[in-house]
């Protein structure tokens, strides 16, 4: 048994409305309607989780502290979790032929995710790992809430305040209050609606650099898992780390919620006197986002669509970006900025940031 007491987050996934879907259906069927949907959870969890079990209809996962440098790269998993879980739902039942209670009532289904951040030990008994411990207890307890009483809500994120706190963002429509549990007293619970914010990410307008559209293409192969190679690309101060050397300083100076996303905007400094804004044009956390850097004159206008593609069963990314623009006349556009991009700092980034990741 590891002794060793751990900080980090604890993570609950559970589908909605479940035990209800059951009650009324058949069970082979909602069998395999069930396990499906928990894969497509443990799928996505995996990426920056390590899931300990599941639970009924439930998935119980944990990241250490130092595994979620940016709280924000956690809030984007649960996002694309969702976005993942209600897109299966949709797919399977468009497609699916059987007209049995099981299958046509899929849509029914939700999903609800709960957030902590407290210490933990991790049990291993004849090769059954487990974790243990107050917060643990407290983390499973959130699922008893009275969250929907008081919102309406169906599907949600409920995080506690101390969780909330170490994520060190704070989404925008935050519902606030108190949930008391036997032994473990009143614990300030802060949640927000998911429904809203799957619609918003869906019916964003796509925007990417198609390779036909490119003036050209970059890849490097990076030896981390996507969600590590994502963080080291928008969080500013890993960015700092490979592009300070090039004589780039990148600045947020506007994030919508405190978030990093569509409409972000970030201010750079490259030498003395020039200066740039990169704006995010589309996000697909762990997939892909756009970004269009201005800065006029010297550098002109340039759009770049960095996709990142999981390889070696998920332990190394292949980063590809595609990239085009505007600088001097129309004509000069391509061989222009394929000299200073293609041929200049854009290799030498790529290859800094391998090096800052490998330590």
């Amino acid at each position: 048994m590891e002794k060793t007491t751990q900080y980090g987050y604890l993570v609950l996934a559970d589908i909605s409305g479940y035990t209800s879907y059951l009650a009324g259906v058949e069970l082979d069927h909602a069998h395999e309607i069930l396990t499906d949907l928990l894969d497509t959870i443990v799928r996505e969890f995996r990426s920056l989780l390590n899931v300990v079990k599941l639970e009924g209809d439930a998935v119980f996962a944990y990241a250490p502290e130092s595994g979620v440098p940016r709280g924000e790269t956690l809030l984007e998993l649960i996002e694309c979790t969702y976005i993942a879980f209600h897109d299966r739902i949709s797919s399977s039942h468009r497609h699916t032929t059987c007209v049995c209670r099981a299958c046509q009532a899929m849509p029914a289904l939700d999903l609800k995710f709960f957030v902590h951040h407290g210490d933990y030990i991790v049990q291993n008994v004849s090769g059954i790992r487990d974790l243990v411990g107050s917060d643990v207890n407290l983390a499973h307890r959130l699922m008893k809430n009275h969250v929907t009483e008081a919102t309406g809500w169906k599907a949600y994120v409920l995080f506690t305040e101390r969780g909330l706190d170490h994520l060190n963002v704070r989404p925008e429509g935050m519902h606030e209050q108190i949930e008391t549990y036997e032994h473990l007293g009143d614990t300030k619970i802060c949640s927000f609606d998911l429904r809203p914010r799957y619609k918003e990410l869906v019916e964003a307008r796509r925007m990417v650099v198609t390779p036909e559209d490119a003036f050209f293409t970059l890849t490097h192969d990076y030896p981390a898992p996507v969600t590590v190679v994502w963080d080291w690309l928008n969080d500013p101060r890993k960015r700092a780390q490979y592009t300070a050397q090039k004589g780039l300083e990148f600045r947020p100076i506007y994030l919508p919620g405190g978030r990093r996303g569509v409409g972000a905007r970030t201010h750079c400094m490259h030498g003395k006197d020039a200066a740039m804004q990169e704006t995010v044009l589309d996000w697909k956390p762990f997939d892909y986002f756009t970004v269009e850097q201005n800065s006029g004159g010297m550098f002109g206008v340039v759009t770049s669509t960095y996709q990142l593609e999981p390889i070696d069963d998920g332990n190394r990314t292949r980063l590809t970006v595609h990239m085009k623009g505007r600088l001097g006349p129309g004509f000069l556009h391509r061989p222009l900025i394929t000299l200073i991009y293609k041929k200049g700092f854009m290799p030498m980034l790529m290859q800094k940031m391998a090096r800052c990741i490998e330590g």
